[in-house]
């Protein structure tokens, strides 16, 4: 009995692996046929072998969902009506496959994500509310906000509670609220982009070259960091007149008493006041003092600053910048805020002292260019002091060009902007017949001011 038993187990097993190694060879024969298609472009010829594979062994391999997609949306793009609304459906539905079957390849905050984009790209052929993109986006940032990541969709994230407020369907509190979730959330993917950056620019600052795959890492970090910093200003472009000093001062006075213990909303409250030049009125300095008092940090002495400033206390007003200053651990926050504090210095004509934070900054964040344009900004604001002879002050126009040269190398963004400004500071440097006239090409100017430095006349 119990031969018969083996040899019928035996008989089924072999059965089992036959129909498993028929399914494979029919699964990779259409995988080989959709491949060939897919990278030959012709994405409609391969729909119905990869959609054989898709059905038949959904677990075979990653191109399928990998190369799926791009099959799906050019079907959706070549499509109207029903039939381009089926294939939007269909490739929803191929996203909650790929986070099933290959989840280690998948995370659940870019698969709500992208969901959320197609929602929002077909909109109108899906008929799609301002809520319901909305709570497609807000299910990312509530599951799995780590990987929600993309600029875009924080962007129609932010837009879509704008358009529901306008719409009477959501208070203002909740707009304010939500500027500040996806605020904090862009600052923390420009930190953590910003700091994979500055390791590559201070690797070439020194001299070494990068690896191609160095170069391509780099060139997506600054693509990133380019991406946050558009989607920045349109979320600040599209909130618009709301955040106003009309309408902020009377709500936060409403909230005050609930919340006056609250850092994380006093925090954002006083950001935003700051933010948008509402300081002059007293219920600023109110909850700069609750901030202070409830969770002093680095951010509560800045703020303290900005009161004594406004009041004309300087030097006590440094004081707080510089305990700001101490206070700030975190590398690239404290890279941000000695640059905050060198242009409030600059605006005070402090210029060394100024220069003195702009260069920590560029220490502690060496991938930010800006703090260059700044310093060749006071070089060339200092261009008449800093002299004994027309032509000489006019040479600290070369000095500042450099400096401004500096912004563009180490930060591809400013590039431009970078070489605009130095054509500009050229243009008022000593011309090529004043260094002729002179004879002095080649000799070294030094600068006896705040300045330092020197600079050699250019060889005609």
């Amino acid at each position: 009995m119990k031969t018969k038993i083996t040899l019928i187990l035996v008989a089924l097993f072999m059965s089992v692996n036959l129909g498993f190694a028929q399914q494979d060879e029919e699964c990779m024969t259409n995988l080989t046929i959709f491949t060939d298609y897919y990278k030959s472009k012709k994405y409609d010829e391969a729909y119905e072998p990869w959609m054989k594979v898709r059905n038949k062994c959904p677990k075979f391999n990653r191109a399928i969902y990998a190369y799926g997609e791009k099959i799906l949306k050019h079907k959706i793009d070549n499509s109207t009506g029903a039939e381009q609304k089926a294939y939007i459906d269909d490739l929803m539905l191929l996203w909650d496959q790929a986070l099933e079957y290959f989840p280690s390849k998948y995370d659940l905050g870019e698969v709500l994500s992208d969901k959320g984009l197609l929602m929002y790209d077909n909109k109108k052929a899906l008929g799609v509310t301002d809520k319901q993109l909305f709570d497609a986006f807000d299910k990312a940032y509530k599951q799995d906000l780590e990987n929600f990541t993309s600029a875009k969709g924080l962007y129609v994230y932010f837009t879509s509670i704008v358009d529901m407020y306008k719409a009477g369907q959501a208070p203002i509190q909740d707009v304010f609220n939500k500027y500040d979730d996806i605020s904090d959330k862009i600052e923390k993917e420009v930190g953590n982009f910003t700091e994979k950056l500055n390791k590559l620019v201070t690797k070439e600052e020194s001299g070494q070259k990068l690896s191609s795959k160095e170069e391509k890492y780099k060139k997506y970090y600054e693509d990133s960091l380019e991406a946050y910093d558009k989607i920045s200003g349109s979320i600040d472009t599209y909130l618009g007149q709301l955040a106003n000093c009309e309408n902020l001062i009377p709500l936060y006075k409403k909230d005050f008493e609930t919340y006056k213990n609250d850092a994380v909303w006093l925090k954002r409250a006083v950001n935003r006041m700051y933010n948008k030049e509402c300081t002059d009125d007293p219920l600023y300095i109110e909850l700069v003092k609750a901030y202070d008092a409830t969770d002093p940090s680095a951010d509560t002495k800045y703020f303290v600053a900005t009161i004594l400033f406004n009041q004309g206390k300087d030097n006590e007003a440094m004081d707080y910048l510089k305990q700001a200053f101490d206070l700030q651990t975190d590398t690239y926050k404290k890279g941000k805020l000695a640059e905050k504090i060198g242009s409030i210095l600059k605006k005070k004509g402090r210029y060394g002292e100024a220069r003195g934070y702009y260069r920590e900054s560029l220490k502690l964040n060496p991938s930010n260019g800006r703090p260059h344009l700044s310093i060749a900004a006071m070089y060339a604001a200092s261009a008449n002091n800093c002299g004994d002879t027309n032509f000489n002050k006019r040479a600290m126009f070369w000095y500042a060009a450099q400096e401004a040269l500096k912004a563009g190398k180490v930060d591809a963004n400013l590039k431009s902007a970078a070489n605009q400004t130095y054509e500009s500071y050229m243009a008022k440097a000593p011309s090529r017949s004043e260094i002729f006239s002179c004879s002095c090409s080649g000799e070294v100017i030094k600068f006896n001011c705040w300045t330092g430095g020197s600079v050699t006349v250019p060889s005609l």
